[in-house]
């Protein structure tokens, strides 16, 4: 089971890190501007540490750093369901044919959660944790900012504007309208996370797939 659970990770590792392609391998960085690119190029790094780990049998990422990166992929998912419109597939860059959007707004937050719900240790969150999480995206807020001031006229937005997102052009929403809207995802981030936190608390402690009283220990180490 243990080489099952390996595979798995790599497998995410693979459409995150690949639908991520055009911000790392293929000569567009300005695709690091948006948040899906950032989040699935931290997961496709944290389950290829996680990948190793299962196999060798190594220590697994920080509980708090896989809740923190869970969370947001997890986002990116609803975001793009709920909030963006659907993506052009016309347009789109295809990997063994398969949309590279498609693998970073569906396919890796669903596998991100199956990971989470089926594979992780349970019962390591703290309550804290979920006030903590929110951190990135402040972070990213902030990062999204600074650029614009430094290459106001670079995309990726439509008519190369800075931001990639309408929820937060400034030139758009005026700073009251984006303090608005930030403060409506930041709490609609901290209830995804408490629900989480609770999700993680109410599952035992150790898997029926991958739970063992070694891993345990091996987890407790290192929270």
């Amino acid at each position: 089971m243990t080489y099952l659970v390996a595979l798995f990770r790599f497998v995410t590792a693979f459409f995150a890190l690949a639908g991520t392609s055009k911000s790392w391998l293929l000569g567009e960085p300005v695709n690091l501007v948006f948040f899906t690119h950032q989040t699935n190029i931290l997961l496709g790094i944290l389950f290829i540490w996680g990948g190793f780990a299962s196999l060798l049998k190594g220590i697994q990422p920080p509980a708090w750093l896989k809740g923190m990166v869970t969370l947001n992929i997890i986002i990116t998912g609803l975001v793009a369901w709920l909030v963006l419109p659907p993506a052009d597939l016309s347009q789109q860059l295809y990997i063994f044919g398969i949309p590279v959007s498609t693998m970073v707004h569906i396919i890796t937050p669903i596998m991100a959660t199956i990971d989470f719900i089926f594979f992780d240790e349970h019962r390591r969150f703290k309550w804290l944790d979920a006030l903590t999480w929110l951190i990135y995206f402040p972070a990213y807020i902030a990062f999204i900012y600074i650029r614009a001031l430094i290459f106001h006229g670079i995309g990726p937005g439509d008519g190369n504007s800075p931001y990639p997102y309408g929820f937060i052009n400034l030139d758009k929403l005026g700073t009251m309208g984006v303090v608005t809207n930030c403060a409506v995802y930041l709490a609609i981030f901290f209830v995804l996370a408490l629900i989480i936190v609770v999700i993680d608390k109410a599952l035992p402690k150790r898997t029926a797939l991958t739970g063992t009283a070694q891993n345990a220990s091996r987890f407790a180490k290192i929270r």
